[in-house]
C-alpha cells in the first residue's frame, strides 16, 4: 500500500511536470483573500508553506507581497529556486514553521494544506502571525460536477492513494477550538489546455507520480485515449472549483 510520506514526497520527481502543467489562480482568488483577509497583499509579509515549485508564490508577489516560499521537498525547492531565484526560499513545512514568533501579516497555503497534521499546522501558523494576521487555505479543483471530470475521478480511484479532494471545506473543523474570524469563499473558473497538457498535469498528481513507471504509463495511456475520444481536436476546456478559507486571528 503505498503510504502517506511516500505521497507527500512523490513530487521531487515530477517537479518539471508539476511547474509546467499545474494550473495557475486567477485574480479574483487573490481579490478575495484580500477582502477576507481585511488587508491588501501589497506590502504583506507573506509565508507560501508547501510552495511546491512556485506557482502561487509569485502570483503572491505579483501582488506586491513579500513573500517567502517554505517548502520541503528538495526537487520542488530546486525547480522553485531555478525558475524564480528572485523569490526568497526557505526549507521546512508547515508542522514546524522555522520562523519567529509574530513575523509573518499572511500565511497561505495553496493546495497544500491537506499534507499538513492540523494539530501542529494550525498552531504554528497562530504561533507566526502577528495580531490581526490571516491564515489562508485554498484548494483547487477539477469540478467533478462536469461528466468527463467525473469519469476520469472514477477510473483514478482504482489506484492506491487516490484522494480525489473536491472543493469543499477541509480546514474549518479544525479551525473550531481557536479564536478566529473565519470566512471563506468558493470561485468558479476555467482554463482552455491540450490533452497533451492535461496528461502532464496529471503526471504530476501525487497518486500517479508515486506509481513505478511501469504501473504509471498504462494509466496515462487510458487516459490519454479516453481524453482523445472525448476531444478529438485534442483541446479541452477544463473547469475548476477553487475552495478558500480564511482565518483571521484577533488583534
Amino acid at each position: 500500500m503505498t503510504t502517506f510520506r511516500e505521497l507527500a514526497t512523490s513530487f521531487g520527481s515530477v517537479a518539471e511536470e508539476y511547474d509546467r502543467a499545474r494550473p495557475s489562480y486567477p485574480d479574483a482568488l487573490f481579490d478575495a483573500v484580500e477582502r477576507l483577509a481585511g488587508r491588501p497583499l501589497a506590502g504583506a509579509d507573506v509565508l507560501d508553506v508547501g510552495a511546491g515549485t512556485g506557482i502561487a508564490t509569485r502570483l503572491l508577489a505579483g501582488r506586491g507581497a513579500r513573500v517567502i516560499a517554505v517548502e520541503p521537498t528538495p526537487g520542488m525547492a530546486a525547480k522553485l529556486g531555478a525558475v524564480s531565484p528572485e523569490l526568497p526560499l526557505v526549507r521546512g513545512d508547515g508542522d514546524d514553521l522555522p520562523f519567529h514568533d509574530g513575523t509573518a501579516d499572511l500565511i497561505t497555503y495553496a493546495q497544500a494544506f491537506h499534507w499538513t497534521d492540523p494539530a501542529r499546522s494550525i498552531p504554528e501558523a497562530l504561533r507566526v502571525l502577528r495580531p490581526g494576521g490571516a491564515l489562508a487555505v485554498w484548494w483547487n479543483v477539477k469540478d467533478g460536477s462536469v461528466e468527463w471530470v467525473r469519469a476520469m475521478g472514477e477510473r483514478l480511484g482504482a489506484l492506491p492513494g487516490y484522494h480525489g479532494y473536491g472543493a469543499v471545506n477541509r480546514i474549518a473543523g479544525h479551525l473550531e477550538p481557536y479564536d478566529l474570524r473565519v470566512g471563506s469563499a468558493v470561485l468558479r473558473w476555467e482554463r482552455r489546455i491540450t490533452v497533451d497538457h492535461l496528461i502532464a498535469d496529471l503526471t504530476s498528481r501525487s497518486y500517479v507520480a508515486a506509481l513505478e513507471p511501469a504501473e504509471r504509463e498504462p494509466v496515462l495511456a487510458v487516459e490519454r485515449r479516453e481524453l482523445l475520444a472525448r476531444f478529438p481536436d485534442g483541446w479541452v476546456t477544463e473547469p475548476y472549483v477553487l475552495d478558500l478559507t480564511v482565518a483571521v486571528t484577533g488583534n
